[in-house]
């Protein structure tokens, strides 16, 4: 693996851990967080391991709709 592949991968262990940590709060706002770092780690994973960093813009373009859609739903359910 290349350094920016192991960047990234420490830094989605790392998100993984403090959404991990922050799921015990009692805080209610703290389900914004974690749905913000969810939406984090997901680009992370899209752009590095998926190579959308490489693909042609309408992919990038559908993969924040995606995210935009994914947290408005999830936004309005709570």
């Amino acid at each position: 693996m290349n350094k920016s592949a192991i960047t990234t991968w420490v830094s989605l262990l790392i998100l993984t851990v403090i959404a991990a940590l922050l799921s015990n709060l009692d805080n209610k706002f703290v389900v914004f967080l974690i749905i913000g770092i969810s939406a984090i780690k997901f680009l992370g994973i899209s752009f590095q391991f998926m190579e959308l960093k490489k693909a042609h813009s309408f992919w990038k373009g559908c993969v924040f709709l995606f995210i935009f859609i994914f947290i408005t739903v999830l936004l309005i359910m709570i």
